[in-house]
């Protein structure tokens, strides 16, 4: 994956590439979701095995129980998961969630408890890993803030390294309070971007490989649409650009981002209804594998909204909307041919196959039954 992302960085600002599909033709999908103590509830991170070649997915099981394990991540070397409890306290705060560390095993699918930590703030709702694998980043979305941990060499967390408090910025002029609730490393593993949908800013931090701290840049937050509410992130791998979805406005953002000169700009902001739709939210964005399409779930809508990337800008091209219940995060396969949704209000998921000419979804009726999913993410089964 490394040599695939060099070759792609070298040969175009904003062109990935698709990966290869894996010897075996099949992924691991491990399945973030919301727990509860009802028969059809979930008991964890669930796990499935999908086949890219026919797009079909087994049946979900328990890989670990833990309580709300909303969000997870996996390490670049796929021998590590991470998640983030949206409840229950770990450490003397109450309030505080835990962030927890597993062994993966790529070739059975397996996870085993490693260890933990807490997240230094109440609601931490999502998890990422740095380019390298050697430290993590979650966002708490109760407590508006974020922090930074160092990884041992076994995937383990070493320590708490950086946190951040976020305040309103002066010239927020909104009532909300900070919310945090996405962090990502660049592709460089200096900087530290989370997006606040409570005073809508994307802050921006300077990132210490040395001691994993985290310290405002000059500026220190990147400046989205008024009343945006700036949710998740993803960011291209020239490490160029960023797309950003509005979760209050239906938007989706492209930011310029030149850290060279400290300069970030908001080129374009597009909806992402076909028509306004009241009470509608955003809640995740996804770049092609590809570099020339560009995703957003909506709930309320209850669609996926697909656009195409060419010439600097987005145009919409359409919704998929077959089977979808309150989408929260969806995630591709690596070879860019398969969407899976997580329906978090329609106790699903589901997969669209992705035409590589129009990025258009078709529906495929493939789907499996899972307790409120939130999160999907993918490993490559050996």
């Amino acid at each position: 994956m490394r040599a695939l992302l060099a070759l792609a960085l070298t040969l175009s600002p904003t062109v990935m590439g698709a990966a290869d599909l894996p010897p075996s033709g099949k992924y691991w999908m491990f399945i973030g979701t919301y727990t509860g103590k009802g028969e059809k509830d979930s008991k964890g991170i669930m796990r499935c095995e999908f086949d890219a070649r026919t797009g079909k997915l087994t049946q979900p099981e328990v890989a670990a129980e833990a309580t709300n394990p909303s969000f997870v991540a996996i390490s670049p070397n796929g021998k590590n998961l991470y998640a983030v409890g949206e409840a229950g306290g770990l450490g003397p705060k109450k309030n505080e969630g835990p962030v927890l560390a597993y062994t993966l095993d790529a070739s059975t699918g397996k996870l085993a408890p490693l260890d933990g930590s807490s997240s230094g703030g109440p609601g931490p709702c999502h998890v990422a890993v740095d380019p390298e694998g050697k430290f993590l980043v979650v966002a708490n979305y109760g407590g508006g803030s974020c922090a930074t941990y160092k990884l041992k060499a076994d995937g383990g967390i070493e320590a708490r390294t950086g946190f951040q408090q976020h305040v309103k910025p002066a010239d927020y002029t909104g009532k909300n309070p900070p919310r945090g609730h996405c962090g990502a490393f660049d592709q460089t593993g200096k900087y530290v971007l989370v997006c606040d949908a409570g005073v809508d800013k994307v802050f921006v931090y300077q990132f210490n490989r040395d001691t994993g701290d985290i310290t405002p840049n000059d500026p220190p937050t990147i400046v989205m649409p008024v009343g945006s509410a700036p949710r998740h992130i993803h960011i291209s791998p020239a490490n160029d650009l960023a797309f950003v979805c509005g979760e209050a406005d239906s938007t989706a953002n492209v930011v310029k981002l030149d850290f060279a000169n400290n300069k970030f700009d908001v080129l374009q902001s597009i909806s992402t209804l076909p028509n306004p739709v009241k009470g509608n939210s955003t809640a995740e964005v996804r770049f092609h594998p590809s570099g020339k399409f560009v995703y957003v779930s909506n709930r309320g809508h209850n669609s996926i909204a697909a656009f195409k990337w060419e010439g600097g800008k987005l145009s919409a091209i359409g919704h998929a909307t077959d089977g979808i219940k309150i989408p929260r995060n969806f995630n591709i396969t690596p070879d860019g041919k398969w969407m899976l949704v997580a329906n978090q209000d329609g106790n699903d998921i589901v997969v669209f196959a992705i035409d590589e000419a129009t990025g258009l979804l078709k529906p495929t009726g493939e789907k499996v039954a899972v307790g409120r999913p939130v999160c999907v993410k993918f490993l490559a089964k050996p």
